[in-house]
């Protein structure tokens, strides 16, 4: 099976990378998201080290919502996904999410103020329908707000 897999192991991981891409450009352009964290973004700030060390990526990447949704936000932001499972058991076809805890991220110093982090595996199903997705699970946190 590993060797039946291995291939078609290129032409999967060039989707897992067109995908992801696609969902990182339209995650950048949404009011509820703060940041999308994927090195092959030119706005990211690992990216001349990505393009240094890499000729590629693959179908992770994370984004952070803006710091007034609560993480309440988010668990049912993930709750709200039809097309993605939740899971963080990545590399396989399937797209997955969970939250990502920012607890233990170590280059980050102070993570105090900012919005919880959604981590996504974005497999190999049709994009604009996993953008769809994600857009009407982002819709729905309009009414969810953390109270000040």
């Amino acid at each position: 099976l590993v060797l039946r897999g291995m291939r078609t192991l290129s032409a999967r991981l060039q989707m897992h990378e067109r995908h992801a891409l696609h969902l990182a450009h339209w995650l950048l352009g949404r009011p509820e998201v703060a940041t999308v964290f994927c090195p092959a973004l030119p706005s990211h700030p690992g990216h001349a080290l990505w393009q240094r060390d890499c000729t590629g990526t693959n179908g992770l990447l994370s984004f952070e919502l803006q710091p007034e949704l609560s993480q309440q936000a988010a668990e049912q932001l993930i709750d709200r996904l039809a097309l993605f499972g939740i899971g963080a058991s990545w590399g396989g076809y399937e797209s997955l999410a969970a939250l990502a805890d920012m607890s233990r991220a170590r280059s980050l110093d102070d993570w105090q103020g900012r919005g919880a982090v959604v981590r996504l595996h974005v497999g190999l199903e049709d994009p604009v329908d996993l953008q769809n997705d994600l857009a009407q699970a982002l819709a729905s946190l309009a009414h969810i707000r953390t109270p000040f």
